[in-house]
Order: C-alpha cells, then sequence, then structure tokens
C-alpha cells in the first residue's frame, strides 16, 4: 500500500491536481485488485495444481497396469499361434515327405 503513497506523492510533486493524483491511485488500485493474483490466489492455484496432478498421476498408473495385462494377454496369444502355426506346418511338412516317398 505504500506504494500507492509514493505514487501520489510522485504525481503531486510534479504539478498534477490532487483530486487527479488521487484518481490515478484509486484507478491503479482498482485495477490490480481485479488483475494481478494476490498469495491466496496463487495459493488455490497451486492446491489445484496439485490435486489434478495426483489424479493424472493415479490415472497414469491405471493406464500402466491395464498396458501390463493387455501386454500378458497379447503374449499368451501369439504364443499359442505361433505354436499351432509350428504344428501345422511340421504336420504338412511331413504328410508332403510321406506322399513323395
Amino acid at each position: 500500500m505504500n506504494y500507492l503513497y509514493s505514487l501520489y506523492d510522485a504525481l503531486v510533486s510534479i504539478n498534477v491536481p490532487s483530486d487527479r493524483a488521487r484518481a490515478v491511485v484509486d484507478a491503479m488500485e482498482r485495477e490490480m485488485g481485479t488483475t494481478l493474483a494476490t498469495k491466496q490466489d496463487l495459493l488455490l492455484l497451486r492446491q489445484e495444481l496439485e490435486s489434478r496432478y495426483t489424479l493424472l498421476d493415479q490415472k497414469i498408473d491405471a493406464l500402466r497396469g491395464d498396458m501390463a495385462r493387455d501386454l500378458a494377454t497379447l503374449d499368451l496369444r501369439m504364443t499359442v499361434k505361433l505354436g499351432s502355426m509350428l504344428f501345422v506346418g511340421f504336420g504338412l511338412t511331413i504328410a508332403a515327405m510321406r506322399l513323395w516317398s
């Protein structure tokens, strides 16, 4: 608040009329009150960001668990398919050898 008095004194010292200097200081105070963030505003923003970060972290952990399960399922499916292909291929090879011999 001292800066407003200093601004008023500076304006008066350069021959700005007292009522106009007061109007400038009042306008500046109103503008600063509506435009600039206060410590309380920043604290609320910090709390909101921390809660969102926590929520995001939980969602990422859940996605990691889902991905691990999906990869395990995919691994099992690929193993079964590869085994099936090898079995069929080996069977066809033996059948072909018996037909040609």
